[in-house]
């Protein structure tokens, strides 16, 4: 399916989302010939009035929320110079919740779309990132907050394939950037865990022939290390503009559950990520 719709996540609070975000995510809907809405909430932060007496929680959620205020205006308007200088076909979108709801609100949003772009920050949780991932049933692209700005490439894009439901997923997710990207390496990492068909990586390379995806099988031994950090060591050895993987994990109590490779690319993210879950 071709990617015609896509959503920007904008973080006004605790801290805004840096305008590298907003760049490449612009130039990303760019090279796909897309549609982007960026959507940004003001937050309204709850003060538990046990901690401090309810006079000075007023003033500091008022003054709190003013922040998020002028931080969701701010980031909204940089996108719209963003999407208009790069002659980008865009809306804006502009909401209030709870602190707490913001997470919900944004999947809410991401539901309606092709895919949805999220940044992680490095200050703080990527709960935002976890929400879209697992509850929007798209395709959720994560980028870096530390990547700076530029225009989004997609020279080597690579895969993580071990046959599971969430990998094929997400290759077929990826499929209009594979068809794009100049080099496509799919990496099976072995020895870390038991592959359902040895053959399997072959008859990927297959699918994605009939696509004009001419791509590079690589089997990495993971001897003993953890698989994010063979993932981490195979996009820095093929200098990858993007990674493409399947995201395992559930949630309970408002917790989420991550398997390991997800839980460690996602983490600190240092490249662009297709996640699909």
């Amino acid at each position: 399916m071709a990617i015609r719709d896509m959503l920007l996540t904008l973080t006004s609070y605790p801290e805004p989302t840096p305008a590298s975000v907003i760049d490449r995510a612009v130039s990303f809907a760019s090279s796909l010939g897309a549609h982007i809405a960026a959507i940004c909430c003001e937050v309204h932060v709850q003060v538990p009035g046990s901690l401090i007496s309810f006079g000075a929680a007023g003033a500091i959620a008022a003054s709190e929320a003013h922040r998020s205020r002028d931080s969701a205006q701010a980031l909204l308007a940089a996108f719209e110079a963003a999407a208009q200088k790069a002659g980008v076909l865009h809306e804006i979108i502009r909401e209030k919740s709870l602190s707490h709801r913001v997470p919900e609100r944004l999947v809410e949003y991401a539901r309606l779309r092709d895919l949805a772009i999220v940044s992680v920050p490095e200050s703080y949780d990527q709960w935002n990132a976890e929400a879209i991932i697992f509850g929007s049933g798209r395709p959720t692209l994560v980028l870096p907050e530390s990547a700076p700005s530029g225009p989004f490439e997609l020279n080597t894009v690579v895969v993580a394939w071990d046959f599971s439901r969430s990998a094929a997923r997400a290759v077929a997710d990826a499929i209009p950037m594979l068809e794009k990207a100049k080099r496509v390496h799919v990496v099976t990492v072995t020895n870390e865990k038991v592959i359902d068909t040895e053959h399997s990586s072959e008859e990927l390379a297959k699918n994605l022939s009939r696509h004009g995806v001419d791509v590079t099988l690589d089997r990495v031994d993971a001897a003993g290390r953890w698989i994010g950090d063979v993932l981490t060591r195979e996009v820095a050895s093929h200098n990858a503009d993007m990674l493409v993987m399947g995201a395992y994990g559930h949630s309970r109590f408002r917790e989420f559950i991550l398997g390991g490779a997800t839980k460690s690319m996602l983490s600190k993210p240092l490249l662009p990520i297709l996640f699909s879950h």
